[in-house]
This record gives C-alpha cells, sequence and structure tokens, in this order.
C-alpha cells in the first residue's frame, strides 16, 4: 500500500505517529483518512462528528487506522443578503484542493467522506476525483421539518411578505425560529439534496444511504459501514476513476431529472466531472431530461419535506421506476454492478425499513415518488436556453416556471447588481410583462451569488410571479421556484450580450423551443439582422467594470474561474 511506500521513504513518518498516540502495530495498517466538513458553520455540519467517529470505529474493527481531517464549509443560507454569497461557490473549489493538500502531503490507502450540504458534497466528489485514492462518501442526511411542515425555503418567501407589509413581525419571527428543528440539510430538494443524491447517484456511496434523516440511527449504522468497506476498498485498490464513468455520470443525471434536482447541479457535476477526467456538457442535461419524467413530489416544485424522500425508499426507489432506462453495467463501491445493488436491497429488508417511517406519517411511496407512467412532468426538470443573449447557453429550472411563461416576450429592465434589482421589485417598479436582468454577478464578476432573495421577492408577489421573467449570469438558490432563467454566458463582466441589454429591449423567452434571444430594441421589434447590428455597436463602446475584488481570494477566482456553463471552476 502506497502509505507503507512512504514510510520507507520518510523516517519522520512512524515517530510523528507515534507522537499523536499511534500504537506500533498501527503504523503498519491501512491507514484510512476520514475527512469531513465537521463545524460550528451550519446545522448541515455541526453533527457530522458522530458519523466520523462511527467511521473510525469501523475501519478500526476492519483492521485499519483512521485520521480525523477537517475543512469546514460555508452556509449559503446564513451568507444570503449580503457580500458573503460571494464566497459560496469557490469554497467549493478552496475545500476540494485543501483535501487534495491533505490527502497527497500524507499519502493515505482510502478515504471516507463526510459532508451534507451546498458546496460540501460538490467539494469532495471533486477532490475523490482529482486525488483518486479509495474512496466512499457519507452524507449527513437532511434535517426534520418543523411545524406544519414548515421548511426553510419558505422564509424568503415570508421575508418578502414582511417586507410588503402582508404579515406582522411577530409571524415573521416564529417561521424564522421554527423552520430549522434539527441538524442536516435543509429539508427541501436544494442544492445539498440534489448533491446527496447525485453522489449515491455515481456509485461512491453506500446504496440506500443519501438523504437520510440527519437524526435517525440507520446513519449511523451507514457511517460505521462505510468506513468498514474503506478498509475493503484499500485492499483491493478500488480507485473511483475505475468506477465513475461518463455512463455513471449519465445514470445521475437521469435521476437528477426524476428529482427535479437544483440548477446549481448544472455548476457542480461539469465541474466533478472535469476533475475524473470526463468532458460533459450542459447540453447532456437537457439531452437527458427531456426523456426521462419527473417523479418526486418535493419541495420546493413539489408537495413534501425531503426527509419524507428516504421514507419512500430513496435513490433506489427512483431508480427502479427508471430502471429500464438506466446503466445497470456501471461498478460502485460495493464492489458490484448498480443492478446486482438494486437486487440486493430487495432482498436485505431496505425497503421494509424505509416503508416503516413513512406508514408513520400516513403516505402511501406512490404519495412521494410517482410511478413512471404517472408522472409529475413528461421532461424532467431542466432545460437549456440558448440564442443571441446567450451564445454559449443559460439553465433553466423549467419544472419550477408558470406555464405562462414557458413562452413569452418581455421588456428587459437591466441592473447591474441584486441589490438594485430587488429594490426595483419589492418597491413595485417593476410590472407585468417586464423581463428583471441582474448582471455582472458571474464567476468573474462577483464570484456567482445566489439570486435567492430576488426569486422569492418574484414568487411570492401574485401579481409579477406569472408575468415577468428573472435572467441573470449568477445563480440561483437550490430552493427557488418562478420564472428564473440563470447561467447565462458569457458572462456580463467578459462583455457577453447580457452586458449589452439596454432598457425596453424585447427579450423572447420559448423554453419548449430552448430559445433565449432578444428581438427588438428599445421596445420595438426588429429583423435579427438589425438586433446584430445594434449589438455590435454597442459592444465596439463597452468598457470592463473595474474589478470587484483588488485582493483574496476572490480576486484569484475572479480572474480563473471558467465560464458558468462549463462548471465555474478555477482553472
Amino acid at each position: 500500500m502506497i502509505s507503507q511506500e512512504v514510510r520507507k521513504i520518510a523516517p519522520e513518518m512512524d515517530p510523528l505517529r507515534r507522537g499523536m498516540g499511534w500504537s506500533i502495530e498501527d503504523l503498519s495498517k491501512p491507514q484510512i483518512m476520514v475527512e469531513s466538513t465537521f463545524g460550528d458553520s451550519h446545522p448541515g455540519s455541526a453533527h457530522l462528528y458522530e458519523f466520523v467517529e462511527k467511521s473510525i470505529e469501523g475501519i478500526s474493527e476492519k483492521g485499519g487506522k483512521g485520521s480525523r481531517y477537517f475543512a469546514t464549509d460555508i452556509c449559503d443560507g446564513q451568507a444570503q443578503g449580503h457580500d458573503g454569497i460571494n464566497y459560496s461557490l469557490v469554497s467549493r473549489d478552496i475545500i476540494a484542493s485543501l483535501i487534495e493538500i491533505h490527502a497527497n502531503a500524507t499519502p493515505f490507502d482510502a478515504g471516507v467522506f463526510i459532508s451534507s450540504c451546498d458546496k460540501g458534497v460538490p467539494s469532495h466528489l471533486m477532490a475523490i476525483g482529482r486525488v483518486n485514492i479509495p474512496s466512499i462518501i457519507v452524507t449527513g442526511g437532511v434535517m426534520e421539518a418543523g411545524p406544519n411542515l414548515l421548511t426553510l425555503e419558505q422564509i424568503g418567501m415570508y421575508s418578502a411578505q414582511y417586507q410588503r407589509g402582508e404579515i406582522t413581525e411577530e409571524q415573521l419571527t416564529y417561521y424564522k425560529h421554527n423552520a430549522c428543528p434539527s441538524c442536516g440539510a435543509c429539508s427541501f430538494m436544494g442544492t445539498a439534496s440534489t448533491m446527496q443524491v447525485m453522489a449515491e447517484a455515481l456509485g461512491l456511496m453506500l446504496p440506500g444511504s443519501a438523504l437520510m434523516p440527519a437524526t435517525c440511527e440507520d446513519l449511523k449504522t451507514v457511517s460505521k459501514r462505510a468506513g468498514e468497506q474503506a478498509v475493503e476498498l484499500a485492499k483491493m485498490n478500488i480507485k473511483p476513476r475505475d468506477m465513475v464513468t461518463r455512463k455513471s455520470f449519465e445514470n445521475a443525471i437521469m435521476v437528477h431529472a426524476a428529482i427535479s434536482g437544483s440548477s446549481n447541479s448544472l455548476l457542480h457535476m461539469p465541474a466533478i466531472a472535469h476533475e475524473f477526467g470526463i468532458d460533459l456538457d450542459a447540453s447532456e442535461f437537457d439531452r437527458i431530461h427531456r426523456n426521462v419524467p419527473y417523479l418526486l413530489d418535493i419541495r420546493p416544485a413539489g408537495k413534501w419535506p425531503a426527509q419524507y424522500f428516504y421514507y419512500a425508499g430513496g435513490v433506489p426507489a427512483i431508480m427502479e421506476e427508471i430502471k429500464h432506462l438506466l446503466h445497470l453495467d456501471v461498478m460502485t463501491i460495493t464492489g458490484k454492478t448498480l443492478g446486482e445493488n438494486l437486487e440486493d436491497l430487495k432482498n436485505n429488508g431496505y425497503y421494509e425499513r424505509c416503508n416503516e417511517y413513512l406508514s408513520k406519517v400516513g403516505l402511501k411511496r406512490e404519495d412521494v415518488i410517482r410511478k413512471f407512467n404517472s408522472p409529475i412532468g413528461k421532461e424532467g426538470a431542466i432545460a437549456i436556453l440558448e440564442g443571441n443573449l446567450a451564445p454559449k447557453g443559460s439553465v433553466v429550472k423549467h419544472s419550477a416556471v408558470p406555464k405562462e411563461m414557458h413562452k413569452a416576450i418581455l421588456k428587459a429592465k437591466p441592473f447591474d447588481s441584486e441589490e438594485e434589482a430587488i429594490d426595483a421589485v419589492l418597491k413595485k417598479r417593476i410590472k407585468p410583462g417586464d423581463a428583471v436582468i441582474i448582471r455582472y454577478e458571474g464567476p468573474k464578476g462577483s464570484g456567482m451569488p445566489e439570486m435567492f432573495y430576488t426569486t422569492e421577492a418574484i414568487s411570492s408577489d401574485p401579481e409579477l410571479s406569472a408575468s415577468i421573467a428573472l435572467l441573470t449570469d449568477g445563480r440561483f438558490s437550490g430552493a427557488s421556484k418562478g420564472p428564473a432563467i440563470g447561467h447565462i454566458s458569457p458572462e456580463a463582466a467578459v462583455g457577453g450580450p447580457i452586458a449589452l441589454v439596454e432598457e425596453d429591449d424585447l427579450i423572447e423567452i420559448n423554453i419548449e423551443n430552448r430559445v433565449l434571444r432578444v428581438i427588438g430594441i428599445n421596445g420595438k421589434e426588429c429583423s435579427p439582422q438589425e438586433v446584430d447590428r445594434v449589438f455590435s455597436e454597442r459592444k465596439a463602446k463597452w468598457q470592463p467594470k473595474e474589478e470587484k475584488y483588488k485582493s483574496g481570494i476572490l480576486q484569484l477566482f475572479s480572474r480563473n474561474a471558467v465560464d458558468p456553463m462549463q462548471g465555474g471552476y478555477m482553472k
């Protein structure tokens, strides 16, 4: 094993480990890194140490020696509404790089990776592909819903209602104090929950272990089993790149379609694939989503909190519904194929355990996960729109867009920051028929923050929710719903067409035909040639904005991040 080879080269290794309390016998055991995002940063990471210890226990019982490493993530929810959210996307790349340092400075024979949330899980997946040691992921599950199934993604809506004078401060305070009753990822199919599902769908988790309730005993058992399996993977030297192939990513995207996963996955999955040496174009999401039905009735687009997903059978139950579409021959960390794993689950009591939870809330599996032939939607959830406004593409979660806005011609109302845009929305300066454009919020512009509060202000306003659209080179929270199109590329900071739009230019949205384009100038429809001519004139006069960040990590990120549609990672 590589750890033993390094011991021969580095004579300081043994005494330094003895100084940490290792026994002489520990030195020659398979050495397993247990990397987690544990820390007092948010509910998705504050509880992870318990699972770290369970993994260490499993490693020890299988004859290995575990080492705890930590790279705490930040909370997108706590970063909302101020410049803290600009640090969100870059944190993914920095955590992945820190894990690379941890894994390579002192080489290990395998790793257990424990995380729960928006950037923690993607960063671990990126690091696993980059470091390529035998690896297994444990995710920290999902928090319980609050009173009357209150969940966190509703707080943005209630905040907008309070600012418009529709509810009292006392009501808003009650919602804020009761929306997060336990640790775990937020209880809806946002980015955290989606990426937990993606980790299992890629074959890097024990089958059926994604998105368990964070407080359930099953998760402790899974954590211990993961530690045991890491030792087995080390002995077999089964590496992630040996298992995770293009077909694995196609399976994950099919599952993404069936669960109506977060649009942020289109930033994370290409970035993860890149680390595995796979070129994953965002257009693959569009192609695959067209052929996979949307089956999961979980918030924000659906009815139930995310804890009900596990009750209904979780990722395996989704996979059973789309089984005829999946590549069942892909390998997984169990040492078996996906098809073999699904058969094992039918015989080991997995579904019976899940059904015990589901029966307690008085639901049937079909209430949460629809049958393939009776879907919520026939074409997944994601579409890639292109045109002269987005030559390299843009992303829309069409399952969350009101039908009235699937085809529309709107008047542009451009803003150079989210703060200006949300002020216009809340103060009723935005009218039905407008297209709110928020630009200079891409990776190079400001770090690519989420436009969460603006989407909530729009979707919670009965006059605007089905009569306007929000277009941005930034991104959206996984909790967002409503007429929102993001990741517009090229971004404004590099002179993309979104930087050249002016007041009352006419914007055509056609989700069915996958079109996002400018069709008129200053309120008057004109030919494509005339639009091109005007935009060429504007481009000749356009000047890039002064660099927003003069130092620090955001300056480094803004200078080196690739296009949003490529994954927004640092090259």
